[in-house]
């Protein structure tokens, strides 16, 4: 065991930090593991951001981003006070573990699923209950909804689930608010746009809903880190009072700008969006053709196993052709591989790619 430094406290030292996809700093790679859109932002946020670059970089920006929450709030149907903004929607996340689940009681999360979660929980000293998802790695929301019912301190659900990709209809995830009533359900929906159902319709029903999504993905803005959460506004008031103690400007002048500027661009939105989904419709029939296992997705990206190959072999032998996916060393996915859409020149290198190794 490495020794701890000495001027570490004893909660870093045991920390286990979430490890992101790699970056790499190779030219011509194909990179498919980090859920990236494969298509740039809406030409309007280039125009927003170097306007915002021109013009007052000098100043803070507005601490309330009230130019994003309205932004985000027509987009939604909802009022500005029902949205929080930070920066991207892992601060929103961590934010809300803070805010809200340090309880008594444990939380409660499906023991496949963002792996952050897990980070956030020992970051802040909160015990939680992993609850297993079945063997066909579906969120059990009936074991779910009777664990919470018996008293937890929370419950969080991503929505598309990652790294399955797959969702939960709006009925579900209304048996879990009722079975939650007195604490908070994060419904993180990072890749909602791609074919899931937002529970956001479902905020004015229910106090206890706290909607988490961001604008890395289907808004094609990983670069400017923006996310956003909606819920009634006794929740939003509390994540903001969680923000100005810890960094009361998260949202720079020229990440506002951008992610106003996307928004606003409804058309090139469902362009793109509707070029990744075709796109991952057409690679998962490919996949299954060269004897792929692939989990149903409503995300931008596929979970597939082979059952003659091993999943660590073959993200190495694609890494040996220039394709990166992502492989999780995690107990119950350790067979699978996270695989990103992209182009579909992209997707038509990764199967010849995958072609040669299993065929």
């Amino acid at each position: 065991m490495t020794a701890i430094p000495t001027f570490w406290s004893p909660r870093i030292g045991a920390l286990e930090p979430y490890v992101p996809g790699e970056q790499p700093r190779i030219e011509g790679l194909i990179k498919l593991n980090t859920n990236e859109n494969p298509y740039p932002p809406s030409p309007r946020v280039l125009d927003a951001v170097q306007a915002a670059a021109a013009n007052g970089l000098e100043r803070y920006p507005d601490p309330e981003s009230l130019a994003l929450r309205e932004a985000v709030a027509a987009h939604h149907g909802l009022t500005r006070d029902q949205v929080f903004a930070g920066n991207g929607s892992d601060e929103v996340l961590a934010h809300a573990f803070f805010a809200f689940f340090q309880q008594a009681e444990p939380l409660l999360f499906p023991d496949v699923t963002y792996s952050f979660y897990r980070v956030y929980a020992q970051l802040y000293g909160i015990d939680c209950v992993l609850q297993p998802v079945d063997d066909a790695l579906r969120i059990d929301v009936d074991a779910l909804a009777v664990r919470a019912a018996q008293g937890c301190g929370g419950l969080v659900i991503a929505n598309p689930n990652a790294p399955t990709g797959r969702s939960l209809p709006l009925a579900d995830i209304e048996r879990l608010l009722v079975a939650c009533p007195a604490r908070v359900v994060l419904v993180d929906e990072a890749y909602v746009d791609f074919g899931a159902q937002s529970a956001v319709s479902l905020i004015d029903r229910y106090p206890n809903l706290l909607v988490v999504q961001t604008l890395s993905k289907s808004r094609s803005l990983a670069g400017l880190r923006v996310g956003f959460a909606c819920g009634q506004a006794p929740l939003i008031d509390a994540l903001t009072r969680v923000k100005n103690s810890f960094n009361s400007y998260p949202i720079d002048r020229l990440a506002g700008a951008g992610a106003v500027a996307a928004l606003e661009d409804e058309a090139w939105f469902k362009q793109t969006r509707d070029a990744v989904v075709d796109t991952r419709e057409g690679l998962v029939l490919q996949l299954e053709d060269l004897g792929f296992e692939v989990q149903p997705s409503h995300a931008n990206f596929v979970f597939v196993r082979h059952p003659a190959h091993d999943a660590a072999a073959l993200a190495a032998a694609l890494r040996e052709r220039a394709v990166l996916v992502r492989h999780f060393r995690q107990p119950r996915i350790d067979q699978y591989l996270r695989i990103s859409i992209g182009t579909r020149a992209q997707c038509s290198a990764l199967v010849d790619a995958l072609a040669t190794v299993v065929g």
